[in-house]
């Protein structure tokens, strides 16, 4: 089962965030296995996990409970994502919501029941409200609290004299500081209740962003869409190592250490996820090179030698005995009797 992930752009607002409300660098990385090299592009991607371990990090070293409020609070939705920027290109806030559902996973891939929309305006109890429907949402509280506190503070920031919010619903128990929701939100806070949700003005659906360009919507969106295409086929973690490990496979030097940096997690969290798909760094790598060993010779335009060496092997021998270990056959009883084996 494949890891969700967040944008790096998305853990890097975390990060810097933490950095200038007193926490070390240095601390954030070593508790919550961040690579902080990933973060040097924002359309990488960093396991949801690690940004859960960063959150819990970040609250504890700058002793802030409160932290994912203030953090939402404090910045616009395009300075972390191009979904940012595509929603303030289009037409409408209505309009900007529709987008955000249609690129919403390039910021956070999660769990929506039975949808794609993971934000949903819906009539209840007589009001309108924008409900957040993101499965398990208790398990991760943190990130209500910073969802909601953006769209509100977000809205109050850029379009004064517009509220945004009547009331607030949070499905977990109020938290020792319950009393920071309704500073930040400006507005009641109802906890325990059956949706995560704000009840919202209709108006707001219909109110420009003022920053409508029809011509940066259409680059942004293609752009999004080759990095939702590419996050689509992303695949398992064992998907996402394998294709780190064909370049270089020939080299023979292939870490655990290199990969999981690359891939923005640490060593042990690596470990973990390929755990999780029942599978370990070593038999990965090698159930690869088994796998590409087959493909050259069977492909007929290489040697037996140079199959060695693309496989990472640097003595043929050792290549031999490998590639009987895993057929039964040497690889050159292969290359003349399964030409055509898959």
């Amino acid at each position: 089962m494949k890891q969700p992930t967040v944008s790096a752009g998305y853990a890097k607002a975390l990060f810097d965030f933490a950095i200038r409300q007193g926490a070390s660098a240095a601390e954030l990385q070593s508790r919550s296995g961040l690579d902080a090299a990933v973060l040097g592009d924002p359309d990488n991607r960093v396991a949801l996990q690690v940004y859960v371990d960063l959150t819990a990090a970040a609250k504890d070293l700058c002793n802030d409970p409160a932290l994912p409020l203030h953090l939402g609070a404090a910045q616009n939705f395009t300075e972390i994502s191009v979904v940012g920027l595509i929603c303030y290109a289009a037409d409408t806030m209505g309009e900007a919501l529709a987008e955000l559902n249609r690129f919403g996973r390039l910021v956070a891939e999660l769990d929506v029941p039975g949808s794609d929309e993971r934000f949903q305006v819906q009539q209840r109890d007589g009001g309108l409200w924008l409900v957040d429907t993101r499965a398990d949402p208790n398990s991760f509280p943190e990130m209500t609290e910073e969802t909601w506190s953006r769209f509100i503070c977000e809205t109050a920031r850029n379009f004064p004299g517009h509220k945004l919010a009547r009331q607030v619903h949070v499905t977990h128990a109020r938290p020792a500081h319950g009393d920071a929701y309704e500073r930040v939100m400006q507005a009641p806070v109802v906890f325990g209740s059956d949706r995560n949700a704000i009840e919202i003005d209709a108006s707001w659906l219909t109110m420009p962003t003022n920053r409508a360009n029809a011509y940066a919507f259409g680059v942004l969106s293609e752009r999004a869409e080759k990095l939702l295409e590419e996050l689509q086929s992303s695949g398992t973690v064992r998907g996402r190592v394998e294709r780190l490990l064909i370049p270089i496979l020939h080299k023979g030097d292939a870490t655990m250490e290199s990969v999981s940096a690359q891939l923005g997690m640490s060593r042990q969290s690596l470990y973990r996820r390929l755990k999780d798909e029942d599978i370990s760094f070593e038999a990965l790598h090698d159930d690869l090179r088994h796998r590409m060993a087959v493909h050259f010779l069977n492909a007929r335009k290489v040697s037996v030698n140079e199959t060695a060496y693309l496989v990472g092997f640097s003595d043929p021998s050792s290549f031999s005995r490998a590639f009987k270990r895993w057929t039964g056959e040497s690889p050159g009883s292969w290359k003349r009797a399964y030409p055509n084996a898959p």
